[in-house]
């Protein structure tokens, strides 16, 4: 990853805008570090206004890996101290044979060969070592039960299953409230989620809808989000609940933001809801379920689009 044009808040802004989702590239954390630490010395930090702070907060928590919070750590530690160094801590634990640049060298064969069974890919390492490509030094010798675990890990999944944000749309639809059921059930709130990318191949989507009061929940699949598949499925799913629906809360996603979805709810009778901006418990609920239920059963792994049905 190559930073050394990126002097300015507009080129940030414009990294950002067209990459929201890197796959970090440090050697070593002490790299990473230091990198952090000239792009702190070099924006001014000190003298920034709140946005540009979030805006390099942001542009250090993609290009580094960290969370938010880990960011936040070693910029109060640069403000206090000037610099940053990282402490080195000694782990008793067993050392990892396998770098993420294996990692992703594995994807990138896995990819060129449309993702082969776990022994072909070790034959294919194998071969590709002998015949001089020195990158398969460490790969040559991976047991195939390994490969799976590879393919499990984080650093790949990103670069094989990129992650497919939320677009949201600034149409007047919906009211920009947080719903209350006052103990009366009825009230559904509902998120999609989607099953991943594979080789820039679309899997499912799931849509998930919860009953605020009850916790009733109902999950339906589709292959696209598109209206021609969409409302079919939202009309399935609301005649589902054994209920009389009240209230219909989503995020500002334009798969629910848009006329047919509000005319559908109009002719139900139900009132359509959206989450407010800054406001991260409007629809914490379903997004919640999305982890302990979705992911659980179904898990992350790429399920194409034609098996939705």
């Amino acid at each position: 990853m190559n930073t050394r044009f990126i002097k300015t808040l507009q080129q940030v802004k414009e990294l950002l805008d067209q990459a929201p989702v890197l796959e970090p590239g440090w050697e070593s954390k002490d790299e990473c570090y230091q990198w952090v630490e000239e792009v702190l010395r070099h924006f001014r930090y000190r003298l920034l206004n709140r946005s540009e702070k979030g805006l390099i907060k942001r542009y250090l928590t993609v290009v580094t890996g960290y969370s938010r919070a880990q960011i936040t750590r070693l910029i109060q530690k640069y403000l206090a101290t000037g610099h940053l160094k990282r402490k080195q801590h000694t782990n008793n634990g067993f050392s990892s044979r396998y770098r993420k640049a294996d990692i992703r060298l594995l994807a990138a064969t896995d990819r060129l060969h449309n993702g082969l069974n776990g022994a072909a890919i070790k034959k294919i390492c194998e071969r590709a070592y002998k015949q001089g490509d020195k990158s398969y030094d460490r790969l040559k010798g991976i047991s195939i039960s390994h490969i799976y675990n590879l393919r499990k890990s984080k650093t790949y999944r990103n670069i094989r299953t990129p992650k497919d944000v939320t677009r949201p749309t600034n149409k007047a639809i919906g009211t920009l409230q947080k719903p209350r059921p006052e103990g009366q059930p009825g009230f559904i709130r509902i998120d999609t989620v989607h099953q991943g990318d594979q080789d820039r191949v679309k899997g499912v989507y799931h849509i998930n809808a919860v009953d605020e009061v009850t916790q009733y929940q109902v999950v339906c699949s589709v292959e696209k989000i598109s209206e021609t598949f969409l409302i079919p499925v939202l009309e399935e799913l609301l005649a589902t609940f054994p209920f009389k629906l009240k209230g219909f809360h989503s995020d500002n996603g334009s798969e629910y933001i848009n006329g047919r979805v509000s005319d559908l709810l109009e002719k139900l009778r139900i009132n359509f809801t959206k989450s407010r901006a800054r406001k991260t418990n409007d629809n914490a609920l379903v997004e919640s379920k999305n982890g302990a239920v979705i992911r659980k059963v179904l898990g992350y792994t790429h399920i194409p689009q034609e098996y939705a049905t």
